[in-house]
């Protein structure tokens, strides 16, 4: 797969999205905790990018932070995942985007488990498992 930026019109984006992995990826939307098709999965593999399939998270390093939602301590790398501050609901948090496409994946907070101590608090929305062979 092409590690090249994907760019595509609002309108491309609605067409091979659903409505809720649009309003999760390209508008910042947030699932409800626990509704998630991810949030209590232990199968192995690698979590995608729903949008534009690049690589996120492995299973290797997710972990159940009991808030709801699949949560892992670290991106499958240091290129996978751009942080931003986000500072809407009257609050600073660090926001959590694919870096290939920029689909909004949730936020990282610092109160994760060792060794990085970051909770990468994902929405399932935004994510599709391929499963290990």
């Amino acid at each position: 797969m092409s590690k090249d930026p994907v760019a595509k019109s609002d309108a491309e984006w609605r067409d091979e999205l659903t409505p809720e992995q649009y309003q999760v990826c390209r508008c910042g939307g947030t699932e409800a905790p626990f509704s998630g098709r991810y949030w209590n999965t232990k199968t192995k593999g690698i979590y995608l990018c729903t949008a534009c399939k690049a690589p996120l998270f492995s299973s290797e390093t997710k972990y159940d932070s009991g808030s709801g939602w699949p949560s892992f301590y670290d991106a499958i790398g240091d290129e996978a995942v751009v942080e931003k501050t986000d500072t809407s609901l009257g609050m600073v948090r660090t926001e959590i985007l694919c870096a290939r496409c920029e689909s909004h994946l949730g936020h990282v907070f610092p109160d994760g488990p060792p060794p990085t101590g970051l909770r990468y608090c994902t929405n399932s929305a935004s994510l599709e498992l391929e499963p290990e062979d």
